[in-house]
């Protein structure tokens, strides 16, 4: 018999909530492990904003090298200031930049995928209530974020200061950035069920090109990219536009691909349609890499209370997984992804100790504990 190498998974907790929510992964993991035998290996390691008030850095030595050397997968907590009030100073690093647009640079991590999708008893939040608009099949999109240029690309001399009074901020877009994340994003239509209103494949392009020459460039790139995928409706929205259509008629979106900077807007603002945050999962992707984690950030007011919703990370793991099948052609791990997808439903759907950001009580550990016992009923 042959005995297959582990799948090394680096664990990176963070700040915050980060730890707290990761701990509920490594459980998830642990139970999945068991049932469905996955050969996997958790390799942790701190980082974020409380290890460089420690030791002076913001990741320990070598942790970038096992990243981008050794990991088959990399999980990410959440890093932010205990204090996120008051910005950095102008110039000041931040490990937030060093670990988080560290790793999408220089991984070359260029499809941020974000799912928005809206669970049975999961209650948006317009205006603060949680009265529903939508059924929960309305709400099933995924956006893709283009990762690695616009305004976060890392390149220090693309931002300078005049006479400490004026910073300039650079945006850069290449047509390479552009092609390979609209070829993406329209891939993706391919495999999906289409738009929820009428179930048509559909990849609208979210740009502001009646004003800016690099959204030109990519609406550009997106029409030409859009000519090879026939069975593939193009749709088109400008950024200020959309941001209304999303909320008017998500149910007309199945695939919307933009630039970074407008991507990590709207991404916050679509997780409304989601319940939160705390239901929002993400990944980091490139050819050969992935790194996984949920949209929130590191939430200081209620870290250590036991009141984070650990889904966001849940289902980051179950993207994660999901990844790793389809490139591993692992067949144990495609099928724990999809249990563990349906175990958060059927949790969602029995409408009982929810978190307290879905309007239940349910503790952190609550939470991830229902969840596994919906998977353990396939023992």
């Amino acid at each position: 018999m042959v005995v297959m190498s582990p799948y090394k998974i680096v664990l990176l907790p963070g700040d915050g909530v980060g730890p707290e929510v990761m701990d509920q992964a490594k459980l998830i993991l642990g139970t999945l492990s068991k049932i469905y035998r996955l050969n996997l290996e958790l390799i942790e390691r701190p980082c974020g904003f409380e290890y460089m008030k420690r030791r002076g850095k913001a990741w320990e030595e070598g942790t970038f090298e096992l990243c981008r050397d050794t990991a088959d997968a990399i999980l990410l907590g959440a890093i932010g200031r205990p204090d996120n009030t008051t910005p950095l100073p102008v110039g000041e690093k931040s490990p937030g930049a060093e670990i988080v647009l560290g790793l999408r640079s220089q991984l070359d991590l260029y499809a941020n995928v974000r799912p928005v999708q809206l669970f049975a008893h999961v209650r948006h939040k317009i205006s603060g209530t949680f009265n529903n608009v939508w059924s929960p099949e309305n709400v099933d999109m995924v956006i893709i974020r283009e990762n690695t240029e616009g305004f976060y690309k890392q390149q220090k001399e693309w931002e300078r200061s005049i006479n400490n009074n004026e910073v300039i901020d650079q945006r850069v877009i290449t047509r390479k950035g552009s092609e390979r994340v609209i070829k993406f994003a329209f891939n993706l239509a391919n495999k999906r069920n289409g738009a929820p209103v009428d179930g048509k494949a559909r990849v609208t392009c979210v740009d502001k090109s009646n004003v800016l020459n690099g959204c030109r460039l990519f609406r550009e790139v997106f029409n030409s990219v859009a000519t090879a995928y026939t069975t593939v409706e193009p749709d088109y929205a400008y950024i200020d536009a959309f941001t209304l259509a999303l909320l008017q008629k998500p149910e007309h979106f199945d695939v919307v691909v933009t630039t970074n900077l407008f991507g990590d807007i709207i991404t916050d603002l679509a997780a409304v349609l989601q319940g939160g945050l705390g239901m929002a999962p993400s990944a980091n992707l490139s050819d050969t890499h992935g790194l996984f984690e949920p949209v929130h950030g590191s939430a200081p007011d209620i870290a250590g209370k036991g009141k984070a919703n650990p889904i966001a990370m849940i289902l980051s793991t179950q993207m994660m997984l999901e990844w790793l099948g389809e490139k591993k052609n692992e067949g144990d791990m495609q099928v724990a992804s999809k249990a563990l997808f349906n175990a958060v439903i059927k949790y969602l759907k029995k409408g009982k100790s929810l978190p307290y950001d879905l309007g239940g009580d349910a503790k952190t550990t609550e939470v991830t504990k229902n969840i596994i016992a919906e998977l353990e009923k396939k023992k």
